[in-house]
């Protein structure tokens, strides 16, 4: 028995046989000109502030809408509020205006009870 280790071989990486049958060629690496311009860093810090900016502009059309929207919600009851008003202008041609006012406070108990 010797008293020195066996040190383990290295085996060269065996890859197979070639597709095409070339096997003399040298193997080839993809071709990436950009890949080692940039650091990891400066790439993550580009990453982060383009995040904040996204951001900023997603709250900023947000923001535009819910104003369009509550104008859009205005309108829609002042039409509401002006066809109501045109129904029971028209009812008051019809009826006697004291019976109009009755059916206006019941109308307005019903939609308090509905919503």
């Amino acid at each position: 028995m010797s008293s020195t280790a066996v040190a383990p071989e290295k085996k060269p990486e065996v890859l197979g046989m070639r597709k095409n049958g070339k096997q003399w060629h040298a193997t080839r690496k993809a071709f990436r000109p950009g890949s080692g311009l940039t650091s990891y860093e400066k790439r993550s810090k580009l990453r982060m502030a383009m995040a904040a900016t996204k951001a900023k502009e997603k709250d900023m059309k947000d923001e535009k809408e819910a104003e369009r929207q509550q104008r859009v919600q205005a309108i829609k009851e002042k039409r509401a509020a002006k066809e109501e008003k045109e129904r029971y202008e028209k009812m008051a041609e019809k009826m006697h205006k004291k019976r109009v006012e009755r059916l206006k406070r019941k109308e307005k108990r019903n939609k308090l009870l509905n919503s």
